[in-house]
């Protein structure tokens, strides 16, 4: 048996940050948006006497969907073993939410395989990391604690982006210690209150988010440890986007237009872009059916 599934990389529209936890993590509200860029996983399931596998070409180190798989196993996951082959196209390192994006398409791929509890799999989810939890069903959501507490709304307005990936990394753990450098956390109040304006821009469907919840309170943490993203910042703004901003602890930085047309006016912002940032991708909103987990025939390529 073969199942494929897309795992798409996510934006934080909104990222307001508060104080540590006694966990040592930080206090969020954020909004999580899926988008169309997105990596492709395929399981296959192997004979009993294999054991599991996890394949990423050009990906060396630590795997978050190994790690996944090793989690659902420990949590009595008795399906048989299975090899996963990830297919990346979202950036590394770069505030998108790859690695957990794959973890949680693993997940996914795991119940189309033997279908498990999902209060196990959220379980799982939150103990991998704040972002996998948003990912396990893709769409809008809205994330409290430090990220893992997840909400779902309905979808927005109409938009796309323009996402600029960057030579450089960032690693997570860096950004968050140069933000409480900055002193960039908001008190409890403060993020309570940004928390129920959040709350406020999903009253109805189909709304657009108002700009002033457009922010990443981790963004001068970004730019201060890649000032390059402060260029990418410009050029976007530059180039006609409405807002713009670095996508989660960054250093990839994305550009969002609204609107009815808004996937050709981002599609040409980014042919003018694509020469200073020839990784530049325009994207667009996805929900959870654009990752649901689908049968490979065998008549299809490996």
């Amino acid at each position: 048996m073969r199942v494929r599934a897309l795992a798409p990389a996510k934006v934080n529209l909104s990222l307001f940050l508060g104080g540590l936890r006694a966990d040592g993590r930080h206090r969020l509200v954020t909004v999580f948006e899926s988008l169309s860029l997105a990596d492709t996983l395929e399981l296959e399931a192997l004979p009993s006497s294999a054991v599991d596998q996890v394949v990423c070409p050009g990906v060396e180190g630590e795997n978050l969907a190994e790690t996944a798989l090793e989690a659902l196993r420990a949590r009595g996951w008795d399906g048989p073993p299975v090899r996963v082959v990830i297919d990346k196209r979202i950036p590394l390192a770069a505030g998108m939410g790859g690695g957990s994006a794959d973890a949680a398409a693993t997940l996914r791929l795991a119940m189309a395989v033997m279908p498990g509890r999902a209060e196990e799999i959220d379980a799982i989810a939150a103990g991998l990391g704040s972002d996998v939890p948003s990912q396990l069903v893709p769409g809008v959501s809205v994330g409290t604690g430090a990220g893992e507490l997840v909400e779902q709304f309905p979808p927005l307005a109409p938009h796309a982006f323009v996402v600029l990936p960057s030579e450089f990394s960032l690693a997570t753990p860096d950004v968050y210690r140069e933000g409480d450098r900055l002193g960039l956390g908001r008190s409890d109040d403060e993020l309570d209150e940004r928390y129920q304006a959040v709350l406020g821009a999903f009253v109805s469907p189909g709304l657009r988010l108002a700009g002033e919840l457009i922010v990443n309170d981790l963004e001068p943490a970004s730019v201060s440890l890649c000032p390059s993203c402060g260029d990418a910042i410009a050029a976007l703004r530059a180039a006609g986007a409405e807002h713009a901003l670095v996508s989660g602890s960054g250093p990839t930085v994305v550009g969002i237009w609204w609107g009815a047309e808004a996937r050709a006016r981002a599609s040409e912002a980014a042919t003018t872009l694509v020469g200073r940032y020839p990784r530049a991708v325009v994207a667009e909103p996805v929900g959870a059916e654009f990752a649901l987990p689908s049968l490979i025939s065998e008549a299809d390529p490996v």
